[in-house]
């Protein structure tokens, strides 16, 4: 029997940096725009509140990161208005060690959270692209873009 989890996803990549380096690049607004299909051509508003555009229905998009370098956690809060945004996806770093691999290698995880309301097709779609996007990032931080 297969469970299958109706109000969050998770999906993991493993990548040939410290979890250091992968933080600093999933923590980094701007670099976020080169792979998140929900929130691409982005521009800061200020500190660390983002717009951007959904590639996949062209609305504007805001994305707060909240990052947690202790932890190595980031929070992203995402919503239509800067006001009421909401805290649906997080990224993990484990770092190799933790997993009892070796320390230059890491694990990115992204969690997200289904908004009520939400239709299946587009949580579908959320979900496919994160693990989509993961090689992205994996791409992009091992070669260094």
């Amino acid at each position: 029997m297969r469970f299958t989890d109706p109000y969050c996803h998770t999906t993991s990549i493993d990548v040939e940096v410290p979890a250091e380096v992968a933080f600093d690049f999933m923590a980094d607004g701007m670099k976020h725009s080169t792979w998140a299909f929900g929130s691409a051509n982005r521009r800061r508003i200020e500190g660390n509140l983002f717009l951007g555009t959904s590639m996949y229905s062209g609305n504007d998009v805001y994305v707060r990161i909240v990052p947690d370098p202790e932890r190595l956690i980031i929070d992203f809060e995402v919503g239509y208005e800067p006001e009421n945004l909401l805290p649906r996806i997080m990224a993990r770093i484990i770092p190799g060690t933790s997993i009892n691999r070796e320390s230059g290698i890491c694990l990115i995880t992204l969690i997200s959270w289904r908004a009520e309301g939400m239709s299946d097709s587009r949580w579908h779609r959320l979900c496919v692209s994160h693990e989509t996007q993961m090689y992205l990032i994996k791409h992009m931080i091992e070669s260094g873009s």
